[in-house]
């Protein structure tokens, strides 16, 4: 370990890993925009990320020297000593493109990872920062690529064609050439899977399970927060008891007990349970956020003559918009995305939900492609919802963690 902290052992070590990192993530990028082979070579890797962060530290990060440094790199790319292999089909300017990435986000990155590394021994807070913008910049790129990459692969799957999935169904490169052709799925989805109608049940659902959600959870939320009344600890602590029990455990008595009543395979039956699986978390986020309000200000409206239910509505509500955005936003999440609970009690197609409409698709004989579609329809009205109101999710989740 103290032998690490010399800055001729560590920053041609960080060097080495971190051409690793970025060598794996070129290729995989590369690979899925052009459908091309491209490899990374790991030991190449370690080798020439270890040159190039010596050579940073030597030459004291001086902007000529990192130039050629990476131009170096780019040669031994082409000549097929570098960090990325290609195949026999690989193209000359693909390569080139893959290499000006390599070298240009190495000598940037590592320049910052390798800041203020004297050569002799490093102090321990040196050596700790160093690491850190590591696995920092590592951090980025690996949560980026789990989250990217699937969502890119389901989307350029989705405007593939089937005889082109069928030649080879890892290459996701797309011919933009074809225009409108490329939403050929999507087209397909509308017309001839019913999808308005499964877009239109899941909002419909979604809404009316926020709506319920929030009529029952907010009196409950503040009767937990400001009301003394015997069992108030024990509510409030067990309030997310439910969440302890799987809710496939709950599966079969919940379609048996449907079925006798005569609620499975209607929307009623379907907003009845809903809001038994978002109320709970309504009650525990709401709860926070009223304590966290000042008592005064509600005390004061009683004393004008108010109701309490007076006072809940024209201050304590108006107080916990942002608390309340957050929480209608999360429980509209939970209703859209739902699953278990839509597919086991919906049969009948002109009642499914956007979740049960793509398990139907999930067939050999439908094309992989409109599955694909499906998902991304399903996706981006609620990552759009997301982002749009993201702001107002947050301030909702923190605005309470301070009283007063």
């Amino acid at each position: 370990m103290k032998m690490l902290r010399f800055g001729y052992v560590t920053a041609p070590l960080l060097g080495a890993l971190w051409m690793v990192v970025l060598s794996v993530t070129i290729a995989i990028a590369m690979s899925f925009a052009t459908g091309e082979a491209i490899r990374p070579s790991m030991l190449l890797s370690l080798f020439w990320g270890a040159v190039v962060g010596g050579l940073l530290l030597v030459l004291r990060q001086r902007t000529i020297w990192i130039g050629a440094a990476s131009g170096l790199v780019l040669i031994a790319l082409i000549v097929g000593f570098g960090p990325l292999q290609i195949g026999p089909d690989t193209s000359l300017s693909t390569l080139l493109v893959a290499g000006i990435l390599l070298v240009a986000s190495n000598a940037w990155s590592l320049r910052k990872i390798c800041a203020g590394l004297p050569q002799a021994a490093l102090t321990r807070h040196e050596f700790e920062e160093a690491v850190i913008r590591f696995l920092t910049g590592f951090g980025y790129i690996f949560f980026t690529a789990i989250v990217l990459i699937p969502f890119y692969v389901m989307v350029m799957t989705s405007l593939k064609n089937q005889s082109e999935l069928m030649q080879n169904p890892l290459d996701f490169a797309i011919d933009f050439s074809k225009g409108a052709e490329l939403f050929r799925s999507y087209n397909e989805l509308f017309t001839q899977f019913n999808f308005g109608t499964y877009l239109f049940n899941s909002f419909f659902i979604s809404v009316l399970t926020v709506s319920i959600t929030l009529a029952f959870a907010i009196p409950g939320a503040y009767a937990a927060a400001r009301l003394r009344f015997r069992g108030q600890a024990a509510f409030s602590r067990s309030i997310l008891l439910i969440y302890m029990v799987p809710m496939i455990v709950l599966a079969l008595p919940i379609y048996i007990a449907f079925s006798m009543t005569g609620l499975r395979n209607s929307f009623w039956g379907i907003v009845m349970i809903y809001p038994v699986t978002t109320i709970p978390v309504a009650l525990y986020m709401l709860q926070g956020y009223f304590r966290g309000l000042p008592a005064e200000v509600e005390e004061a409206g009683l004393m004008d003559g108010l109701s309490r239910l007076a006072v809940i509505w024209k201050i304590t509500l108006p107080l916990s918009l942002p608390a309340l955005a957050s929480v209608s936003l999360y429980v509209f999440m939970i209703a859209w995305n739902e699953f278990l609970l839509a597919f086991m009690l919906l049969d009948d197609p002109s009642k499914f939900t956007l979740t049960r409409g793509i398990a139907s698709l999930n067939s050999s004989e439908i094309p992989r492609q409109h599955l694909m579609a499906g998902a991304v329809v399903a996706t981006v009205p609620i990552m759009a919802l997301f982002l749009g109101l993201e702001r107002f999710m947050t301030k909702g989740l923190t605005a309470g963690s301070v009283k007063g």
